[in-house]
């Protein structure tokens, strides 16, 4: 939103932003009536601007002079406690901590004579500074290097190339992480890094596919498009750089990642934000990072969902963002909980995370909270000082202005260095000896392995099913088909078909032909399957099995396929919208001629934009089962959907979905259509377009204590599918999370009934301005010129900071140059509409609030 200078209610505004700055950070003084409003000028973000959790201080050490030293991206300490910093597009710098309130003089900063530049990722160990260099301007080779003191004058000035990686862009070679057995290195890269000559000890098995069943659509602004698997990589690298091993793939664009006490890895990966929306956004998300772990990157619209078997979930979504630094809080003095606390830094919405991990079988599980956040506040890489204990971040990167910030505790709890204790984990122990057999053949593999490939835990299930994928074929191909239990064998058919099958994305000269003898083994023992005997997970298994093998081995005959339909069309639809996922997509592979007729009544009944968009995508290239009537339908549900919102690639895929289904038609189809197809859409808002169902009603204004009394004794027995409903009906899913689907421009609600009770939620909606989440907490900033212009900061690019002005719609954005800005505060009104229950009825609000309590499981405490 813009508007003009808006007089008194700017300083009305600042002075609710500087009392709550005062309140949550203990180093902001008291305002003063005379303060002079903050301004933007060529510092780092002041502390004013700045929040920090109960207790802790937040202190602004150096304002980098852009000119000179750039703008900063990385931090480590090298072997004398000193900090060693880097500038993105330049050299590195050295710095002694300075005492407690004192700040950093530039005389302070040391230039590193070492002659390397474009470091994104540093660490002290082997007695050298290893750095990965990304250098996207190409003045020297990315890649992992060596700097060292070559004679004993304490200064760092032999550089040595290890290994050179082709990279572009931003998402290339990142950090530099030691190993927890003390052997090696982990190095992190982004889906723009291509993967090196890789050793056969590799845990991740080099059976790279897309694992399209229909053609995937690449992205509709064309990012990355033709990029392949693997995406993301991280490396075990020997010491002298010499032996590359993949440890894990799949990832889209990871920074950093840090190990915890147990010798677990963990990184922050990106999402897509273009993808806002669509069926196939993935939100960022905290990842555990196993050996030979798949966490489902592809390019475009390919991206491997969660409850695909072929890759592992993350541990926590955190949302939209920029994911950078992480590091773990051990050694600082902190009071316990941020000690154990594992950090996240999220660069274009400025939060450093404190993440919560708590063990859970083999895995773990994660909660977070805002550690630290500002307006802007792009933060780059994080540590702990092990001589001080305090935390110092960077803000930064893409010519950003950049600073040198100091984050210590001083509150009243106790700050004692908790006690290093490693929990044992039995199921931790089993993923570990599985582990043990990646990359590499052993005769007891199989044997040790196989017992594993139904277990409870999809972690040690993952394990042994890529330990089993390291060992020769021929010694565990027939197991796999005749193997009796059949939760084993979706698992060890899945194996099967990705190791003797080829994708053709990746299919080269040097790949043998098709064997269809295996193809139809892989099928008919993949048909003899009663799914009724499986679990849900396993069921799901059994279908992404069924895709693979198609995948990879090609189209059966008609006979073969008429078995799978008869299989398959009366599973679909089910119960759930992940199997309905499969299924639509292999039926409609396989042209069933119930599909078109059952997928448009999905379509009709899906609440969300994403569920509706998914089958519509399905059955893109669908002939048959077509009717005049289901075809109309088909293409009127084109109209509706040019409305829906989404990401800056959303109405191109939408576009994309549409000219297949166009090309599908036949010509006599297209001539007798030829008014529909040439129709265009009339435009209408987000809430406009989703709250259809109210249209006619005359609006009632609730009040908090009607509905709270109403609560308190009318939440039993709700209907949870309404509450749904309800929830895209008034526009929540177009900015709200919610399971898989909604919007990220909103705090996420799937957990919002162990956080909030039915009257606090209430409150939420009916009085949104209340209470605003810090991480969605609108800005105002006022320019020079004496425009206005409201919304969240969400990118920053050199002196330009973009806002999104409408967070019904991602792309509702505005560039603003930082240096013509005059004033930037906090806004007191929240970005959520007033009065989104009025055109409800009470049993309307009260199935929508049971909804969320429960987080859509019908079984949720509150209501037993």
């Amino acid at each position: 939103m813009a508007q003009r200078k808006p007089g008194k209610l700017r300083e009305a505004v600042k002075q609710r932003a500087n009392a709550k700055n005062t309140a949550s950070n203990p180093a902001t003084p008291a305002p003063s009536s005379q303060a002079k409003p903050p301004t933007v000028a060529n510092t780092a973000t002041p502390i004013d601007r700045i929040t920090a959790a109960e207790g802790f201080k937040v202190e602004l050490l150096y304002s980098v002079p852009a000119e000179i030293q750039g703008s900063w991206v990385n931090l480590c300490t090298d072997n004398k406690g000193r900090l060693l910093v880097s500038d993105q597009f330049g050299g590195l710098y050295r710095i002694t901590p300075p005492p407690a309130g004192q700040e950093i003089k530039p005389s302070d900063v040391e230039v590193v004579p070492a002659n390397i530049r474009a470091v994104n990722g540093m660490v002290w160990a082997f007695d050298a500074l290893y750095v990965g260099v990304n250098d996207y301007e190409r003045k020297i080779p990315s890649g992992l290097y060596r700097v060292t003191d070559s004679d004993g004058d304490d200064q760092l000035d032999k550089v040595e190339l290890l290994r050179e990686i082709e990279a572009r862009g931003d998402h290339g070679v990142h950090a530099v992480v030691p190993t927890p057995d003390g052997e090696a290195l982990y190095l992190i890269t982004g889906n723009n890094a291509k993967a090196p000559e890789l050793a056969e000890s590799s845990q991740v098995p080099q059976i790279w596919g897309e694992d399209h069943l229909l053609p995937s659509m690449p992205d509709g602004r064309g990012h990355n498009r033709g990029v392949l698997a693997p995406g993301g990589i991280v490396y075990r690298v020997s010491p002298d750089g010499k032996t590359f091993e993949a440890y894990a793939s799949g990832f889209r664009n990871i920074f950093d990642a840090s190990v915890n006490r147990e010798g677990e890895l963990f990184t922050y990966d990106a999402d897509m934000e273009y993808d806002f929306n669509t069926p196939w956004y993935r939100p960022t998300r905290i990842c555990h990072v196993t050996s030979g772990a798949e966490f489902g990157w592809r390019n475009g619209a390919g991206k491997r969902m969660p409850f695909y078997a072929d890759n592992l979930p993350g541990i926590l979504d955190i949302g939209p963002g920029s994911p950078t630094g992480t590091t773990f809080g051990y050694g600082a003095k902190f009071p316990a909980k941020y000690q154990n606390a594992f950090y996240a830094l999220d660069w274009s919405w400025g939060k450093l995370y404190a993440v919560h991990i708590e063990p859970s079988g083999s895995s773990y599980t994660a909660t977070k909270e805002e550690f630290v956040t500002g307006a802007p506040l792009p933060i780059t890489d994080a540590i702990i000082h092990p001589q001080d204990g305090a935390m110092y971040f960077t803000i930064g990167g893409r010519r950003v202005q950049s600073g040198l910030y100091r984050v210590t505790y001083v509150g009243n709890e106790s700050t004692e260095l908790v006690e290093p204790k490693v929990v044992k984990s039995k199921a931790r122990e089993t993923r570990h000896m599985l582990e043990s057999f990646h990359g590499k053949q052993n005769p007891k593999a199989i044997e040790t392995a196989w017992p594993y490939l139904a277990d409870d835990d999809r972690f040690i299930r993952f394990a042994a099913r890529t330990a089993i994928e390291h060992q020769p074929l021929d010694s565990w191909a027939d197991k796999a088909l005749s193997e009796s239990d059949p939760a084993k064998q979706v698992v060890a058919l899945l194996a099967l078909a990705r190791v003797a099958g080829v994708d053709p994305m990746h299919r080269t000269d040097k790949d043998p032909e098709v064997d269809t003898a295996m193809r139809g083994k892989l099928l008919n023992a993949a048909i003899a399957i009663d799914p009724s005997g499986l679990d849900s997970f396993d069921q799901l298994t059994l279908q992404r099995a069924i895709q693979i093998i198609l995948t990879r081995f090609g189209r059966p005959d008609q006979a073969m396929v008429d078995k799978l339909i008869a299989r398959l069309d009366p599973q679909f639809p089910a119960e759930s919208p992940e199997m309905n996922w499969l299924l639509c997509e292999t039926l409609a592979w396989l042209q069933s001629p119930t599909v078109a007729a059952k997928a448009m009544a999905l379509i009709a009944a899906a609440p969300t934009q994403e569920e509706q968009m998914q089958y519509a995508r399905s059955i893109r290239m669908l002939t048959a089962g077509w009717t005049p009537e289901l075809r109309e339908a088909y293409f009127e549900w084109f109209l509706k959907a040019a409305n829906y919102k989404g990401g800056a690639s959303f109405d191109k895929f939408i576009e994309f979905i549409r000219n297949d289904a166009v090309a599908s038609l036949t010509d006599a189809e297209k001539e007798s259509m030829a008014e529909l197809l040439a129709r265009k859409p009339v435009k209408k808002s987000a809430l406009e377009n989703l709250g259809e169902v109210f249209k006619g009603r005359t609006p009632k204004e609730w009040t908090l204590e009607e509905l709270s009394e109403a609560a308190r004794t009318g939440l039993k027995n709700r209907d949870f599918a309404n509450g749904r409903k309800m929830f895209a009906a008034s526009g929540c899913f177009a900015c709200h999370r919610f399971g898989d689907q909604g919007g990220m421009t909103g705090p996420d609600l799937t957990s919002a009934g162990g956080r909030y009770s039915p009257h606090d939620l209430l409150d939420q909606v009916v009085n949104p301005s209340k209470v605003i989440n810090d991480q969605f907490s609108s800005i105002k900033v006022l320019t020079e010129d004496g425009v206005v212009h409201t919304g969240v900061v969400v990118n920053l690019n050199g002196d330009s900071i973009t806002i999104n002005t409408d967070l019904t719609d991602p792309n509702k954005r505005v560039n603003v140059n930082r240096n013509e800005i005059e004033e930037l505060v906090v806004s007191d009104v929240s970005a959520m509409p007033v009065g989104l229950f009025n055109p409800m009825t009470k049993e309307e609000i009260l199935d929508l609030i049971a909804y969320l309590i429960s987080g859509g499981d019908s079984n949720h405490a509150f209501f037993n």
